[in-house]
């Protein structure tokens, strides 16, 4: 039986913050990217929480977190509210689950904190500072006025999730409410495109540098039919490259969005993944 996912908030540096929590045992925390939200772990979490504390947390700017326009949304600022965020909740050590913008954030404190991250699983994420040309453009959106405001759109947000889901028998109108339902407002839609565009080349050179020394049990998922990252089997063979203990799964068929797509065989691999034992290192 699938454990229940609670929806609790947390304050840090005057912030309110959102996450949907599971299970008990050694914690585990997925890290949503942009345009989505905990909401993307949903059919995730309770399963992995079948054997840990499993924690989906709302980063800033998005889904029911607070939102702030004067924030930076840097590498420096996630940083900052991931230790604050981690100290509130008691969690030490944990394992780490990163997809889409949620790769840099995380992997960015991981390499600041490499002996607190017991093991890591990789979804469709950005890792390196060598960008798509899809990724460049997007960033590049996100700053020019008129484009930006299409783009957080209630139609430019829809037509990001059709991009980033191969099948269409996915794209759900509860699945789309879920995503479009956090950026109501105009506020919430002006710091979701500052959050797109906040992290600095400079932090995933750092990235770049440190993932070759992290030494604990890594998990590669993706989809090869990605659109919105089109280069995401280039980025996961030089993380393989890098990591060589890493395991690595494609799924064939399957979109940028894929714990929409494949929700069962995703959890369960990552359930087994964080439930069979701390690492060693």
């Amino acid at each position: 039986m699938s454990a229940h996912l609670v929806s609790e908030f947390v304050e840090v540096e005057g912030l309110r913050l959102h996450y949907l929590a599971a299970g008990s045992g050694r914690p585990v925390v997925l890290l949503h990217g942009w345009p989505t939200s905990s909401f993307l772990w949903r059919n995730i979490a309770p399963r992995i929480a079948e054997g840990n504390r499993v924690i989906a947390l709302d980063l800033p700017g998005f889904g029911r977190s607070d939102k702030p326009l004067d924030a930076s949304y840097s590498f420096r600022f996630h940083t900052r509210i991931l230790d604050g965020f981690f100290e509130a909740m008691g969690i030490d050590r944990l394992g780490l689950a990163v997809h889409d913008l949620g790769g840099p954030v995380g992997l960015y404190w991981a390499s600041k904190n490499p002996e607190r991250v017991e093991k890591l699983a990789l979804l469709n994420t950005l890792v390196y500072p060598e960008l798509s040309w899809a990724a460049a453009v997007f960033v590049t959106a996100c700053k020019i006025p008129g484009i930006r405001s299409l783009l957080a759109s209630r139609a430019g947000l829809k037509f990001s999730m059709r991009t980033g889901i191969e099948d269409p028998a996915n794209l759900t109108e509860e699945m789309l409410e879920g995503v479009l339902e956090p950026f109501a407002t105009a506020e919430a839609r002006t710091a979701l495109l500052k959050a797109g565009c906040g992290l600095h080349p400079d932090g995933l050179r750092d990235i770049a540098r440190a993932l070759p020394s992290f030494k604990v049990p890594v998990l590669i998922i993706y989809g090869e039919n990605d659109r919105i990252l089109p280069d995401v089997a280039t980025t996961m063979e030089r993380v393989k490259r890098d990591l060589p203990q890493a395991q690595v799964t494609s799924l064939p068929g399957c979109g940028h969005f894929l714990q929409e797509e494949r929700p069962g065989e995703i959890g369960d691999a990552l359930a087994e993944f964080f439930a069979s034992g701390a690492s060693t290192s």
